[in-house]
């Protein structure tokens, strides 16, 4: 298919985005002229639908609160050849929006990540606790799943259609993006990082993400989908703490019986054979899970691999 036949569909999701919205659409509607621009409000209440409208987008609902639910909604019900996904908060320019859709159109990658904080989202930020937040969360998931994504919960990003039919969204809020990222290194997805600019909104609009509450949501994802992409090492980790503790407590108990013939600390003996056989259930669970994490991602590949043949024969 030729590029310039392609469809691309650009998605917005917003939440009382009236001051910005209108700009957001326009600059998009330039930069990628032959695109569906949708807006997807999520119960606003200064009428955003109504400016999105007269700027020309495609309005739908998502009445279920939440990022992570609108993007949902998007997702099922649109079919395009690339997706753009932006903010409606007027915070990153439309200049890069050609050349991730290109990346994806041109088979590069499946998702193209607009890079903030490689570029000047440091400089313009004016929160630093979201600036030490996107610092931790990085470090953590490039550590944790053994990868080097520059920036993890960027709002800017491009896919293909096999990502977006094939992602299960599971998150409400604002993790989505977490979560996307973590799915896309574990499902071996193309990945494409490219520099963007980012601005801080402008006086009078409101970032809707709770720095403390959305903090602590992102990083409990981090951890559960740790624990379900990554079991063996999760569960192996925890059995080996409970493994020391019965060593620290029952080598002692033993290096005395052997010299002495007697017990004094049975409590030591009870807890370190507690712990012992705690370490090996852990072990035991971590194995079980891996195994079938595995043949979760095996059967993955063959649903998608169904999938791909179904549309060549149609």
């Amino acid at each position: 298919m030729k590029k310039e036949q392609a469809k691309i569909a650009v998605l917005i999701p917003c939440y009382n985005e009236s001051l910005t919205i209108e700009k957001v659409i326009k600059d998009y509607k330039k930069a990628l002229p032959t695109a569906e621009i949708y807006v997807y409000d999520n119960n606003s209440k200064d009428h955003t639908d109504e400016i999105a409208k007269k700027a020309g987008a495609k309005v739908r609902y998502e009445y279920r609160q939440g990022k992570g639910n609108v993007i949902r909604t998007m997702f099922r019900e649109i079919d395009a050849d690339c997706y753009l996904m932006i903010d409606g908060d007027d915070t990153y320019p439309a200049e890069n929006a050609l050349e991730m859709c290109n990346l994806v159109l041109e088979k590069k990658a499946d998702m193209v990540i607009g890079d903030r904080l490689s570029s000047t989202y440091f400089k313009e930020n004016k929160r630093p606790f979201h600036n030490l937040g996107n610092r931790l969360v990085r470090y953590a998931i490039n550590k944790l799943f053994g990868n080097n994504v520059k920036d993890i919960m960027t709002g800017y990003r491009a896919f293909s259609y096999d990502f977006v039919k094939g992602f299960p969204v599971l998150s409400k809020g604002f993790e989505i993006e977490t979560e996307m990222t973590i799915h896309a290194v574990d499902k071996n997805y193309k990945l494409v990082e490219i520099p963007v600019s980012y601005r801080d909104r402008p006086t009078g609009s409101v970032s809707k993400l709770n720095t403390y509450k959305d903090g602590f949501k992102v990083l409990k994802t981090i951890a559960s989908l740790f624990k379900e992409y990554k079991p063996g090492v999760f569960f192996g980790f925890f059995a080996s703490i409970f493994l020391l503790i019965s060593l620290i407590l029952g080598v002692p108990v033993f290096l005395e019986y052997f010299e002495t013939g007697l017990v004094p600390r049975f409590p030591s003996l009870i807890v370190s054979g507690i712990s012992l056989i705690v370490s090996l259930l852990l072990w035991i669970t971590g194995i079980i899970l891996g195994v079938i994490a595995k043949k979760h991602r095996q059967l993955y590949e063959l649903v998608m691999n169904s999938m791909k043949k179904r549309e060549r024969e149609e």
